[in-house]
């Protein structure tokens, strides 16, 4: 147990608590009006102690530079696309703010307004997009769930603070005949903009296909790595979601990809940059090859990723079930599937009715005229 002993101050009587840490060095807390005050705070920390809720006063000052630096370094399971994006946003919008902040001192209130001033900009800076928004909070937050979680802080001020909602963008699905025109006007680069409106496949992953990757006589692509550009070089790493998949393709697909592979040993690139290396996503350059195409085509603005939606849009009109189209995008689950396309599904609630209709019809239809004769 700790020791309660008065003292004299300029305000009058206080008490001072001496007491020892879980570590056994001794600490002492002053300034307490009564004994009493003073007796109820070293029998809460004794009990703190004894049930491992203790947190030591000192612990909190460390600041959130240190403990950030620590943090950042502990999402190596991260593939280097997202580590660049966290790194990032930690540099540009958590550190500057945050950095030298002690641990212990940070209020709700003033990550709320942290949020708030991001989310609408201040006077030279301009509103940043939710993502970021989002995305800087879950560093700060995270930092400080790890604070919590090693007993340097009792609780986290930036949890239940008011995030801005995520904005998603309105997708874009090519119909066949879009697509074809997309293809004349794409030129030497049609094979590759077929592969990824017929098949789903990311453009990382499609520009990291190996000959030995395609399977000719099953029509089978079979997706293994996926080529990034990050921070300015291309990281090679396996696909987004971690699980190697095989992806059909139409008989159509054969010969242009065929002619792709000619000429190549079975480790090379099937759609290399005419030297054999990775290509560059073409939406990273202003008037690209894409942004060319897309204007011929007369079609809209458009990023390559969009032709994966295009993708799910032509196998879902062509019958596919949701299983089938999770499988060929590479999804976690059938119900992200369902979270991302819900619109295309809509039709299926449509033809749940027609179908009833045509199965029962006849013997409810039956059961009506009974009742009302």
């Amino acid at each position: 147990m700790g020791s309660i002993t008065p003292y004299e101050s300029a305000a009058g009587k206080r008490y001072r608590v001496r007491y020892r840490k879980p570590d056994h060095s001794q600490t002492d807390k002053r300034g307490f009006r009564t004994k009493r005050e003073a007796e109820l705070f070293l029998a809460s920390v004794e009990t703190k102690k004894a049930t491992g809720e203790y947190i030591d006063p000192t612990a909190a000052r460390a600041t959130v530079d240190r403990l950030g630096t620590a943090w950042l370094a502990s999402r190596s399971h991260l593939k280097p696309s997202s580590a660049y994006v966290y790194e990032s946003a930690w540099r540009l919008h958590v550190q500057p703010r945050w950095g030298n902040a002690m641990i212990g001192s940070i209020r709700h209130s003033e990550v709320q307004t942290w949020i708030t001033e991001l989310s609408n900009g201040t006077e030279g800076t301009k509103p940043k997009s939710p993502t970021i928004v989002r995305r800087s909070h879950d560093i700060l937050a995270g930092i400080l769930d790890t604070a919590v979680r090693d007993h340097l802080i009792p609780s986290n001020p930036a949890r239940g603070v008011k995030l801005p909602r995520r904005r998603s963008r309105a997708h874009t699905y090519l119909t066949n005949a879009q697509v074809a025109e997309l293809l004349v006007a794409c030129a030497e680069h049609a094979p590759i903009v077929a592969t990824l409106a017929y098949t789903g496949l990311r453009w990382g992953e499609a520009s990291a296909l190996r000959v030995r990757d395609v399977d000719a006589r099953r029509r089978r692509l079979s997706v293994e790595e996926n080529a990034v550009y990050v921070n300015g070089s291309i990281v090679v790493g396996t696909p987004k979601t971690y699980e190697r998949r095989s992806v059909p393709y139409p008989q159509f697909l054969s010969a242009p990809l065929s002619a792709a592979c000619t000429g190549k040993a079975r480790d090379d690139l099937v759609f290399d940059d005419g030297r054999g290396e990775y290509q560059k996503t073409p939406t990273m350059t202003v008037n690209s090859w894409w942004d060319r195409a897309l204007v011929t085509a007369d079609l809209p603005p458009m990023t390559i990723h969009d032709l994966r939606h295009t993708a799910a849009s032509l196998a879902v009109s062509a019958g596919a079930n949701v299983k089938a189209v999770q499988r060929m995008l590479g999804h976690a689950s059938a119900a992200m599937t369902l979270d991302t396309y819900s619109d295309l599904f809509d039709d299926d609630l449509d033809s749940v009715a027609v179908r009833l209709d045509e199965k029962a019809s006849i013997h409810i239809s039956r059961v009506w005229s009974e009742a009302h004769t």
